[in-house]
């Protein structure tokens, strides 16, 4: 046992010789320990306990244990325990009753619940004596030493809650009953392999709303009365560790502290994890024969990949991003003063049960910069990087602290490991089937689009989804600043896509290329569909004079901040400094938007409105009536609704489309149907996928077969019957698809 104290902190080591519970909930002797310490020290403000796990008892918990000891104090300094002159003559007589006295106020420092109703019961007993036998000395011995001490206990803020509980709850305490210390202490806990704390104790009242289960990591959602934010609580399996795994991971840590990696090997990241597993496992097996503790392959293999996630990897938080219904995780400054926040699906946002160290956000932040190649430092305070694990995909930006004074803070956005799809979208209600069997016929007709909206809208997700709908033939090239589009997975499936890494204009890496030159460099690529990962600076003129020139054959789509058509050219033209000529290149604005619950909790994500930017303007789009909208959001059906420029065949963009077909050419009838039937499909596929329970029909791959089947059926009917008959193309599409699923 070791006893220090550092900035007004209490720091017990109990990991030698100590035979109780180490929680001071739990632990009468541990109890003891801290209060005798809070006795001999009274500027202490937080308490830490090391055993197999560190536990951090904050400020208010400290302060009712000081209440506790000034207790103890206040009895000894009032001579509580001394007898008055006029009992000394009568002490022989007393004197098994001060005895008493002073083994349960002694016993006050490990339990002053029992000692409260000890203290009760002798009362009690002395009094019902003192009455039968008119005994005055026993009185007095009741109003001058045990009334008094009662009185100091019920001072306590832990005697008034036990109190609170008997005549609420009906409580009924039983000696040695600890139940109401572990409601008041809730430490955070942190195995001490790790940086990570956590909280495993509820808030008091809060009721538990949903529970569910991924990758081993069982999660459940609370709600906390008179609270709008709800509790996020985690269960990793490594806050989860019997106490011999974690004296085996402890010695393996030590062991590894003479091998950390170097920023080279940094680096590689997936190398250098693969090289730290294998040498993590071969020390678990080593560790464990030494201290006779032991643990099967399996396990082993279990507490090497906990461990690479706590020394290469980036703990805590590849357990967060294995969460699919999280979509945000912020973890503000101060570090170490509050929990990670996240942004749940369902829930909002939520406050979690963990808190990392400023150690831990400072190895985050190294790491984040050898990965990205990207400066972070007082004259570069900004980092935006991605990170891709196995767990799932985030944009990260990270503040450091010449731009908040406060410190390192952290923003991840997580991206679907796998792509978004149409059809999941439509699951999700953010859009409905027409708007994807309109966005498919727009993408075959090789048109340009904008995804616009605000920050967290779902712009780069339904500009992923929109690029599903390429069909294979084409080349794609897509140019982002942080990679966030779903370009490998689309080149695991098949389609010619060429990446392009453009210079960041938050962190301006001189050794990037600016996104100006990257664009110029992709149209000389050869003909390929062009996307932008968002239209940010300079590289707009480049882009919308390339579009207006006629210099790329086929879809060029992108996304950008802007709340409305208008908003768009505005940043466009006003911002950007793109010419209002150039800006008539685009023919498609699609807004997405995060909308609010009437109760201002809930929010939810939606396409609000399909623009489309007519030709024939000169100065002010808006004021001469070249935005046509083609689909309006409608709240009260909560689902895009087409116009009559839509339905009447009135959309240039359409027209202009339909005149390179044969088959569509002056025919609206036919293009429109042609439309439905594509939405149709959307819809079939998700109404498939309910009814045969197999959601992986709403991903990429089978979405992208569900497209070229839709165009080699089209084909194939088309030389059968001379027509694009779209009865025919459907059900011949729905029957191979059926052929397919079984």
């Amino acid at each position: 046992m070791e006893i220090n104290i550092r900035e007004n902190k209490l720091y017990i080591d109990l990991r030698a010789g100590w035979n109780d519970l180490i929680t001071i909930e739990d632990g009468r002797e541990t109890m003891k320990l801290v209060i005798e310490s809070l006795i001999a020290n009274k500027n202490i403000v937080e308490i830490l306990i090391v055993g197999e796990r560190e536990l951090e008892y904050d400020y208010n918990q400290t302060k009712i244990l000081k209440e506790i000891a000034n207790c103890y104090e206040n009895i000894h300094s009032k001579k509580l325990l001394t007898a008055f002159p006029e009992e000394i003559k009568f002490f022989r007589k007393l004197s098994n009753y001060f005895n008493l006295l002073n083994e349960i106020v002694e016993n006050i420092k490990s339990d002053c619940i029992e000692s409260y109703k000890k203290l009760i019961s002798l009362k009690d007993r002395l009094e019902f004596i003192s009455i039968r036998s008119k005994d005055y000395i026993l009185k007095s011995f009741v109003e001058n030493h045990i009334n008094p001490i009662l009185e100091e206990l019920e001072k306590l803020y832990i005697i008034k809650k036990l109190r609170e509980k008997e005549i609420e709850e009906n409580y009924l305490y039983r000696p040695g009953d600890r139940r109401i210390y572990r409601e008041i202490f809730s430490p955070i806990i942190r195995p001490i392999f790790m940086e990570t704390k956590f909280y495993l104790t509820l808030p008091k009242n809060s009721i538990k709303v949903e529970e569910y289960e991924f990758k081993n990591i069982k999660v459940e959602i609370y709600k906390v009365p008179n609270k709008v934010r709800y509790v996020y609580v985690l269960y990793a399996p490594e806050f989860l560790l019997t106490s011999d795994e974690i004296k085996v991971l402890e010695k393996v840590r030590e062991y590894l502290a003479e091998h950390r990696p170097s920023e080279a090997e940094l680096k590689d990241f997936q190398k250098t994890r693969e090289a730290f597993y294998n040498l993590e496992l071969d020390l678990i097996k080593r560790v464990s024969q030494e201290l006779n503790i032991p643990i099967p392959e399996k396990r082993m293999k279990e507490l090497a990949d906990i461990l690479v996630r706590y020394t290469v990897g980036f703990g805590i938080l590849e357990r967060i991003l294995a969460d699919e219904n999280i979509t945000d995780i912020y973890v503000n400054a101060p570090i170490g003063m509050l929990p990670i926040f996240v942004q749940h699906a369902n829930y909002e946002e939520c406050e979690t049960n963990i808190v990392i160290s400023p150690i831990e956000a400072e190895n985050w932040a190294t790491k984040f910069r050898l990965y990205s190649g990207r400066p972070l430092d007082e004259a570069n305070p900004v980092l935006d990087a991605e990170l891709s694990i196995p767990e799932g995909k985030a944009r990260v930006a990270i503040t450091s602290r010449s731009l908040n004074p406060e410190g390192l803070s952290f923003a991840f956005r997580r991206h679907r490991d796998r792509p978004w799809t149409l059809p999941l979208l439509i699951k999700k209600k953010a859009i409905n089937p027409l708007f994807a069997g309109l966005m498919n016929f727009i993408v075959a007709g090789g048109r340009s689009f904008l995804v616009a909206g605000g920050r967290g809208s779902g712009k780069t997700s339904l500009l992923g989804a929109i690029m599903l709908e390429i069909p294979r033939k084409y080349r794609i090239i897509v140019i982002e600043d942080t990679l966030e589009l779903p370009v490998p997975q689309m080149r695991e499936l098949g389609f010619n896509i060429e990446r392009l890494k453009s210079r960041s204009v938050i962190t301006k890496v001189e050794s990037e290329l600016p996104a100006e030159e990257a664009l110029r460099t992709a149209l000389r690529l050869g003909d390929s569909a062009l996307i932008i990962g968002e239209i940010r600076s300079t590289e707009a003129l480049t882009l919308f004079e390339a579009m207006r020139v006629g210099a790329l054959a086929h879809s060029v789509a992108g996304t950008i901040h802007g709340e409305s058509a208008y908003g768009v050219f505005d940043r466009v033209v006003n911002d950007l400094k793109v010419p209002k000529t150039s800006f008539k290149a685009v023919d498609l604005i699609i807004i997405s938007a995060n909308l609010k619950s009437a109760d201002g909790l809930r929010r939810y994500k939606r396409v609000v409105e399909v623009v489309e930017v007519k030709k024939h303007w000169e100065e002010d789009p808006l004021a001469e009536n070249a935005f046509a909208p083609l689909m309006i959001y409608n709240a009260k059906e909560d689902t895009l609704l087409p116009t009559q420029t839509l339905i009447n065949g009135e959309s240039f963009v359409i027209r202009e489309i339909s005149k390179r077909i044969p088959e569509f050419y002056g025919n609206w009838d036919l293009v429109w149907s042609n439309i439905l039937l594509r939405a149709k499909i959307k819809q079939r596929l998700v109404e498939l996928s309910e009814e045969f329970k197999k959601p992986e029909l709403l991903e990429a791959e089978f979405v992208v077969f569900s497209n070229e089947l839709f165009n080699l059926v089209s084909e194939e009917v088309k030389n059968e019957i001379g027509k694009l008959d779209s009865n025919e193309i459907y059900r011949r599409w729905e029957e191979r698809i059926m052929e397919r699923i079984y």
